[in-house]
């Protein structure tokens, strides 16, 4: 009879038991995933029946606190599915220097801007993260979505009156395409794609435009037509990708909202020939500013043209994404956290002497193939310049393609300049950057902003591609010599106008750091082995200048004349602020 009622007694509390523990399941996982106290709370209103069935009937209490355990291992299967964004930002964060986790982590958001990109995913075997953003695609004919910063109108070029037919071989026109005067929506920067990438442009491109709001046009612009020395190394993933097209160099014109084009052809012109007109977005909005280094006796901007740094670091440790970062973002930023908080905006410059003391005390993967770093000897190295990092001139992450690319050392440094016309303030330059880094990825069909530094007029230097400006990113800046290499881009076009002494001056100081990191003197040779190019056959081993002009490893103009003589002055510079002289 007692078992009777033992075992009846034991059925009701465990029908008792069933519903406040099913429906405080859920409350529960929340706090043991957030570590929220406040949830906690919640938990005496959806259970207040069981004390009295455990307190009642003594001799079963233990009995019914043993079936309690089974019921608490369902908080902990239900935790993945609470916070799938808080989970997935740490490992973006201490796993950055990997790159692969910490950048995949944007893609989920490009649907909205890549709708054809599943045939570029069928690019060469195993390399998806270089052909996924659908640069081609988008750049055809959809919009972008609404909710990414700037735009890019593409359109279709056609024969002028008067233009020399092909006579039905089914060769392009060799006399003239282009547009005749029209109203488009705003935009700042031009340049000229075409379908084939190893099809040359021989020939003249000339625009003009109308300043938005305005009535007049504009005088003829040049478009720098030579731009495929430019670009990712043959034979490599991103320079075999099917995103690729053939490409003029962009033209900054500023705010304009009417654009007449032609393209005359000493040769029949490659087919596909479209306008691309590129639209900045806004600039990232400004903010306090953080205090430098005084000893650090860098340069300070000549205007506000580029936003400040965080005044207050981020909280190591705290996940990206509560810091108000996208994963991307978080990507981007996480691989400079050595030199700056998530998210800052630029990266303070230092003193010789602290800048040398990072160097000693830096972990071994810190600075990659630097055998400065854990030399006893005083390290040869430039102080580190203020660098103002992506977020600082408003890249938009979700352009670029996931992960990082990264060469082996930094041996060289090319100069160039970006050609897109000396027509812009300092003030405008993170515009210049924003729609040159757009003109790379979404036009051209690159990976990423082609360049790992630029420079502007008023000497202000910006991070460029990404992958963190101490590393040895892999660019596409010179053809043929990109591996073990690092580019700077000077904006503007300097084949006639001589550069501004504060942009060679920021010239000397990033080279004197970058290849600092590296062990390598400014003044000394480097040998580096040709990719393939019009200049050197694949395979050739050249001896460069350490800092040299992209006219070195390639037959181009670039980068200028004028820009081109101040290089022995900039190496001169460059192993003065080393120490070296």
């Amino acid at each position: 009879m007692r078992a009777s009622l033992a075992s009846s007694i034991a059925v009701t509390c465990a029908a008792a038991l069933a519903l406040p523990v099913s429906l405080a399941a859920p409350a529960a996982a929340v706090p043991s995933a957030l570590g929220l106290p406040q949830a906690v709370s919640a938990l005496p209103s959806t259970t207040p029946a069981e004390p009295q069935p455990l307190s009642a009937p003594p001799p079963t209490a233990p009995h019914t606190t043993g079936e309690l355990p089974p019921t608490t291992p369902v908080a902990p299967q239900r935790l993945p599915e609470l916070p799938p964004t808080s989970d997935a930002a740490p490992p973006a964060v201490s796993e950055l220097p990997s790159t692969s986790d910490a950048a995949s982590q944007p893609l989920p958001e490009l649907p909205s801007t890549s709708q054809a990109a599943p045939p570029a995913a069928g690019g060469p075997a195993g390399e998806q993260a270089s052909t996924q953003p659908a640069g081609p695609q988008a750049a055809g004919a959809l919009p972008p979505a609404p909710d990414l910063p700037g735009s890019t109108q593409s359109l279709p070029l056609g024969p002028l009156a008067g233009s020399t037919r092909g006579m039905g071989d089914g060769e392009a026109d060799a006399g003239e395409q282009g547009l005749t005067r029209r109203d488009v929506r705003p935009f700042s920067l031009v340049g000229v794609v075409w379908d084939d990438p190893a099809a040359p442009l021989h020939g003249t491109v000339q625009v003009r435009t109308r300043a938005t709001g305005g009535a007049g046009w504009s005088a003829w612009q040049d478009v720098e037509t030579h731009n495929e020395e430019h670009g990712a190394d043959p034979d490599t993933a991103e320079g075999t990708t099917r995103t690729l097209r053939g490409s003029t160099a962009p033209l900054w014109v500023g705010d304009s909202d009417g654009v007449e084009i032609r393209v005359h052809g000493e040769e029949p012109l490659p087919t596909g020939l479209r306008l691309e007109l590129v639209d900045p977005g806004e600039d990232p909005a400004p903010e306090d500013p953080a205090p430098e280094d005084p000893a650090a006796g860098a340069p300070r901007n000549r205007t506000a043209a580029a936003p400040a740094a965080p005044a207050t670091p981020t909280t190591p440790g705290l996940p990206a994404v509560l810091a108000g970062l996208s994963a991307a973002e978080a990507a981007a930023s996480g691989v400079n956290s050595q030199l700056a908080a998530f998210g800052a905006t630029w990266i303070p410059a230092l003193s010789k002497e602290k800048t040398e003391l990072t160097i000693r005390q830096a972990p071994p993967r810190t600075v990659a193939h630097a055998p400065v770093a854990n030399a006893a000897a005083k390290p040869y190295i430039g102080p580190r310049p203020k660098i103002i990092t992506r977020k600082g001139w408003g890249a938009d992450e979700r352009l670029r393609e996931k992960g990082f690319v990264y060469t082996k050392t930094i041996k060289a440094a090319f100069v160039h300049h970006s050609a897109t016309g000396n027509n812009y303030s300092c003030g405008q330059a993170p515009s210049v950057l924003r729609s040159i880094y757009r003109y790379h990825v979404k036009s051209s069909g690159w990976r990423d902003f082609g360049y790992n530094f630029a420079v502007d007029k008023c000497g202000n230097i910006y991070e460029g591609r990404a992958g963190g400006v101490a590393k040895p990113v892999l660019g596409a800046h010179t053809l043929g010599f990109n591996t073990n290499s690092m580019g700077i881009a000077v904006l503007g076009t300097y084949s006639r106008s001589a550069p501004p002494a504060a942009t060679v001056t920021a010239i000397a100081r990033l080279t004197a750091w970058k290849l600092g990191l590296h062990g390598v003197n400014p003044k000394g040779p480097a040998y580096l082995v040709s990719g393939g190019g019009n200049r050197y056959r694949k395979g050739t081993t050249v001896r460069f200048n350490a800092i040299a002009g992209h006219r070195d490893g390639f037959a181009t103009e670039c980068p200028g004349v004028r820009l081109y003589n101040k290089l022995p002055t900039t190496r001169t510079t460059s192993a003065k602020y080393q120490g070296r002289l």
